[in-house]
């Protein structure tokens, strides 16, 4: 297992959050199926900064083929030009979550979605704060992820003036092998982080579930799922 870096007193704990298990179901982008009725949001937290008082949260949920992650906020321009997907997504507004599922291994898999519906899903190795992403070979049939965008309050167009945009996707555990930990099961551990990004009135603000320092990829830092 990896060492941690030193916390102060000052820093919170990590997160820790249950996810619950469901059958497998379609996407909207809208979150409305039943399944994720009785599961609670997850707020995101405004990272030092951010220039936009906008709500960032998540929801999550497993079935036996993969995992499942709802992501909601409020927005008011959608600044997002970039139209393929595996782009430098992060440079625009977008959705993010990390997957760390073997903590013996500083390997973890990083998934982005934008307001537009692409999709940026990289397998980081991340050697001594030296990292790259890696796309997935294959990407194609029980590989590939499942991906829906529903605005609010406007169109789905680039710099579309919105009231916000939420995002479903389904990522499948044949994707992540062959990371070892996967597929989990009922008490299984996985290290994670949630992020959003927006870039309005070109001024960035960010988001985070567990707290990490400038960069996204400190994985040490991440919170834990725990599957039920």
């Amino acid at each position: 297992m990896s060492n941690p870096p030193t916390r102060l007193d000052t820093e919170p704990a990590p997160p820790s959050l249950t996810v619950p298990h469901r059958p497998d179901f379609s996407l909207t982008g809208a979150g409305d199926a039943p399944a994720w009725a009785d599961i609670d949001w997850v707020p995101l937290n405004r990272r030092p900064g951010g220039a936009h008082d906008y709500s960032a949260r998540f929801k999550l949920c497993w079935s036996d083929t993969g995992i499942y992650v709802l992501f909601d906020g409020s927005d008011r321009v959608l600044t997002a030009t970039l139209g393929e997907d595996f782009l430098d997504l992060w440079e625009e507004d977008v959705y993010e979550v990390f997957f760390w599922p073997d903590e013996s291994h500083p390997v973890y898999f990083e998934y982005e979605i934008s307001p537009l519906g692409y999709e940026l899903p990289i397998l980081v190795p991340n050697l001594g704060g030296r990292f790259l992403g890696w796309r997935p070979w294959h990407y194609e049939g029980e590989r590939k992820t499942r991906r829906k965008v529903a605005v609010r309050g406007g169109e789905q167009a680039a710099m579309a003036e919105v009231t916000g945009w939420s995002a479903e996707v389904f990522i499948p555990f044949d994707l992540l092998k062959p990371l070892a930990n996967v597929p989990p099961g009922p008490g299984t551990t996985w290290r994670a982080n949630v992020y959003r990004m927006d870039y309005d009135d070109g001024k960035k603000t960010q988001w985070d579930w567990a707290r990490v320092g400038p960069s996204f990829h400190e994985f040490q830092r991440f919170g834990a799922l725990v599957f039920a």
